[in-house]
C-alpha cells in the first residue's frame, strides 16, 4: 500500500483483522478464523480503506504461511459483517492513478481468499454491503444468518460499480439475471436491500442458519463440508442466450428510467455482459478500469455528496434549537379524518406509542378514518411486521371523537384539513380552547403561511409547520417551518417529535410553498408554460429525461392531482406573479375533472390534448429543458437569498428525500453547477468545486 493512499484516507476508522484458531468438530481439523472489527459498536460498521485492507492482507499472510490448518474463515463483529469501502477519502483523490491504485488494492487483497491452498469460508453474520458482500464472494463457500437485516451491492446508486469482484464473481455464481437484480434493479428501486433469507434464495450463500447459533452452526457445517459429509451443489450458470437476454432487459430498464443520466449503471451492465466470456484476471482488470474512471467522475462526487447529506446533515439539522428545550409528547391530536390524517395517526401511534385522537365533523367520515388506520395495522399484522399483541395495542391507541374537547391533555395537535387559510385558522382557534398553552399546534399545510395561520391565536408562539410528504410512511422528509413568532421550545419539540417519527427534518423559513413544492412548481410552471405556447405535451414530458427524475412532470401532476398543483401554483402566483404565471389551460383541466393528462392505459387523453391546444410557438425538447433548468437556478438562488433554508445543501436534501431527486445528481444544485447553468443564470456556483464535484 502506498503512503499516498494512506494519507488520503487519513481519517480512516481502521477495520482490524483478528486471527484465532478454532478446533472444528467431527475431527475436521483447525480453522483459522479472521474476525473483522473496527473497535466500535454496530452503529459504526466495518469498512475497508487502505489501512483496513493492509490489516486483512497481513492476516492472510499469516494464514497462508501455515501448513497446519484445514481452512480459513472470515466473519464480522456482532451484527455486522462489513459494509464496503471506506468512501471518506474518495473526495480527496485527485488523479486517476490514485483511483486505479485503490481499485487494484481491493482486488489484490480480496482475491487471496479464493487462491489459498485451503478452502475459505465467509460467514455473513450481519449487515453486508458493497465490499463486504464482495469479500465473501471471493471465498470458496458462504453461510449467512437468517437475521441479516441488509445485504446489498449499492454501488451504482452512488455512482460506482461493485468493482472488487461484484460484477464478475456474482453473475458467474448465480447467473446474470439474479446478479442484475442485486447490482442494478435493487439500487434503482431506491437502494432496496435483501434480507438474509433472500440472499440465500438467490444462491449467494450455500447455507443459512438462525442468528442465535449462527457461528456454531456454520462451523459445524464447515466441518462436514471438509469431511465430505456435505457436498455443495450449485446450479449451472447459463452462459448463453439467457445471459444476453437478462442484460438486454436490464439495459432497457435502465435506459427507460435514467436516459443515460447515471453512467455507473451502464458501466456495470457492460461489465456483467462481458463477464460470461472473461477469465478472472480479465474481469478484475476491467473492474479496476471502471472504478478508476467513475471515481474521477463528477457523478460519483455528487452521489457521495448526496450520501453525506442523508447520513449526516439529515441527522443534525441546520438551525435546529437545543434538544433540551423539547417538551415531552404523551398524547397527540389530529384534526381531520381523511387519508392523510389516517396516515398520520398510524405513524404517530407506531413511532411514539402514545394515544392518538382523531376528530372530524361527520361520524361516518370519522369512522372511515379510524377504520383505515386500523386496517393498515391489520396489514402489518398479516405481513408479520407486528405481533398480535402489538397490533391490538396500536389499535387501542387510535380513537376518534366528534368534539375537540377530546384533545384535552394533548401535547401535540396537528391539523390535516382542507387547504384553505380560513378553515385552518378556525380549526386552530377551536383547538386552542381545549389545550394547554404549551401544547404544540402543527400544520401539515403544503403552501400556506404558518405565520398567518397563527396570527389571531392567543399563543401564536406554539404554532409550527410540520409538512409531510405523501405517502407518509415512505417518504422520509419532514419540512419543519418556523413562523414569525414560533418559539424555540415549540421548534425543539417539533424536531424531537420528527426524530421519533424517524423522519429527516429540515428547518424551513415560513415562505410560500416552503422548499420542495416551490422548486417543483417552478419547474412544472415553466414546462406547462411551454405547452401553453404550443409545445406538444409528449415533447415537454420527454424534455427532462436527461435528469433521470423519478417521474416525468405530467405524471407527477397526475400523482399529486391537478387541483392541488393548481392550488399551490395560485399560492405562489399570489406571492411571485412574475415567476409563477397562472395557466388558464391548467385551470380548464381542473374544471374538467380529469385526473391528469393520461388515460388509464398511459396514452394521452385526447380531450386534455385539446384543452392545451392553441399555442403557436412550440419549443424543442432541448429548449424546454434549458428553460426549465434556468428557472430552477433562478428560483433556488432567490430562495437562498431569502434565507428559506440555511444552505444549498438543505435544498438538495429536501429534493432527494421529499421528491425522490436522484442520488447521482446529488440533488439539484450540483447538476446546475456541473452543467454551467448556475453561473450563466445567477453569476456564480451554488457549491464550491470539490464539494459535490471533482476538485478544481
Amino acid at each position: 500500500m502506498s503512503d499516498k493512499l494512506a494519507e488520503l484516507f487519513g481519517d480512516e476508522v481502521v477495520t482490524r483483522a483478528h486471527v484465532r484458531d478454532v478446533t472444528l468438530p467431527y475431527g475436521a481439523g483447525t480453522l483459522a478464523l479472521i474476525t473483522l472489527d473496527n473497535g466500535h459498536d454496530h452503529t459504526k460498521p466495518n469498512t475497508f480503506g487502505p489501512n483496513g485492507l493492509a490489516e486483512l492482507n497481513a492476516a492472510l499472510d499469516k494464514v497462508a504461511a501455515r501448513d497446519d490448518i484445514a481452512a480459513v474463515g472470515v466473519t464480522g463483529k456482532p451484527f455486522v459483517f462489513a459494509v464496503g469501502a471506506d468512501l471518506n477519502g474518495v473526495p480527496l483523490i485527485r488523479t486517476r492513478e490514485d483511483a486505479l491504485a485503490i481499485a487494484r488494492l481491493g482486488h489484490d487483497v480480496f482475491r487471496r481468499l479464493g487462491e489459498l491452498d485451503v478452502p475459505s469460508f465467509a460467514y455473513y453474520n450481519g449487515a453486508a454491503m458493497g465490499g463486504g458482500v464482495e469479500l465473501g464472494l471471493h471465498c470458496t463457500y458462504r453461510t449467512i444468518s437468517s437475521g441479516v437485516p441488509a445485504f446489498a451491492l449499492p454501488e451504482t446508486f452512488l455512482g460506482l460499480v461493485p468493482g472488487w469482484g461484484g460484477t464478475y464473481l456474482l453473475p458467474n455464481l448465480i447467473g446474470a439475471e439474479k446478479a442484475l437484480k442485486v447490482v442494478i434493479d435493487n439500487p434503482l428501486a431506491q437502494n432496496r436491500t435483501l434480507k438474509g433469507p433472500q440472499a440465500y434464495e438467490l444462491g449467494i450463500a450455500d447455507a443459512i442458519f438462525d442468528s442465535a447459533d449462527f457461528l456454531e452452526e456454520s462451523l459445524a457445517w464447515t466441518a462436514r463440508v471438509l469431511n465430505g459429509d456435505i457436498t455443495v451443489h450449485r446450479p449451472e450458470v447459463d452462459r448463453g442466450k439467457a445471459w444476453d437476454d437478462a442484460v438486454a432487459t436490464a439495459r432497457w430498464n435502465v435506459d427507460g428510467k435514467l436516459h443515460g443520466a447515471a453512467p455507473a449503471y451502464t458501466r456495470a451492465l457492460d461489465l456483467i455482459a462481458a463477464a460470461k466470456d472473461r477469465d478472472r484476471d480479465e474481469g478484475f482488470a476491467a473492474e479496476d478500469e471502471a472504478l478508476a474512471d467513475l471515481i474521477m467522475s463528477d457523478e460519483l462526487r455528487a452521489g457521495l455528496y448526496a450520501f453525506d447529506l442523508t447520513q449526516k446533515r439529515a441527522k443534525r439539522p441546520a438551525g435546529a434549537p437545543d434538544k433540551s428545550l423539547a417538551r415531552p409528547v404523551t398524547k397527540v391530536g389530529i384534526v381531520g379524518a381523511g387519508l392523510m390524517a389516517s396516515q398520520l395517526a398510524l405513524l404517530f401511534a407506531r413511532r411514539l406509542e402514545v394515544p392518538v385522537v382523531m376528530t372530524d365533523l361527520d361520524q361516518e367520515r370519522l369512522d372511515k378514518g379510524v377504520g383505515h388506520a386500523h386496517a393498515e395495522i391489520d396489514k402489518l399484522l398479516g405481513k408479520g411486521r407486528v405481533s398480535p399483541d402489538k397490533a391490538n395495542r396500536l389499535k387501542s391507541l387510535i380513537t376518534g371523537s366528534l368534539g375537540k374537547e377530546a384533545f384535552a391533555g394533548a401535547d401535540f395537535v396537528i391539523e390535516a384539513v382542507f387547504e384553505e387559510m380560513s378553515v385552518k385558522k378556525t380549526v386552530f382557534a377551536e383547538v386552542e380552547e381545549h389545550v394547554s398553552p404549551e401544547c404544540v399546534l402543527a400544520t401539515n399545510t403544503s403552501s400556506l403561511s404558518v405565520s398567518e395561520m397563527a396570527s389571531e391565536l392567543r399563543h401564536p408562539e406554539r404554532v409550527v409547520g410540520f409538512h409531510f410528504f405523501n405517502p407518509v410512511a415512505v417518504l422520509p422528509l419532514l419540512e419543519i417551518v418556523r413562523g414569525e413568532r414560533t418559539d424555540d421550545a415549540t421548534l425543539a419539540t417539533a424536531f424531537a417529535a420528527g426524530g421519533r417519527l424517524k423522519k429527516s427534518c429540515v428547518l424551513v423559513k415560513d415562505a410560500p410553498a416552503f422548499v420542495v413544492n416551490r422548486v417543483l412548481l417552478r419547474l412544472l410552471a415553466e414546462i406547462v408554460r411551454t405547452v401553453d405556447e404550443g409545445t406538444p405535451i409528449e415533447v415537454a414530458e420527454r424534455s427532462v429525461a436527461p435528469l433521470g427524475l423519478p417521474m416525468p412532470p405530467f405524471v407527477l401532476m397526475g400523482l399529486v392531482g391537478p387541483a392541488i398543483a393548481l392550488h399551490v401554483n395560485e399560492t405562489l402566483h399570489e406571492a411571485f406573479p412574475d415567476r409563477f404565471p397562472l395557466s388558464d389551460n391548467l385551470a380548464k383541466l381542473v374544471a374538467s375533472g380529469k385526473p391528469g393528462v393520461y388515460l388509464p392505459d398511459l396514452s394521452l387523453d385526447p380531450e386534455v390534448v385539446e384543452i392545451f391546444s392553441g399555442g403557436t410557438n412550440p419549443s424543442t425538447e432541448e429548449q424546454v429543458l434549458a428553460r426549465a433548468l434556468d428557472a430552477l437556478a433562478d428560483e433556488i438562488r432567490i430562495m437562498l437569498d431569502e434565507g428559506v433554508v440555511a444552505a444549498p445543501q438543505d435544498i438538495d436534501l429536501c429534493m432527494i428525500l421529499g421528491a425522490g431527486w436522484p442520488f447521482h445528481l446529488g440533488g439539484i444544485t450540483p447538476y446546475l453547477d456541473r452543467s454551467g447553468v448556475s453561473e450563466r443564470v445567477t453569476g456564480r456556483r451554488f457549491l464550491e468545486p470539490g464539494i459535490a464535484s471533482l476538485p478544481a
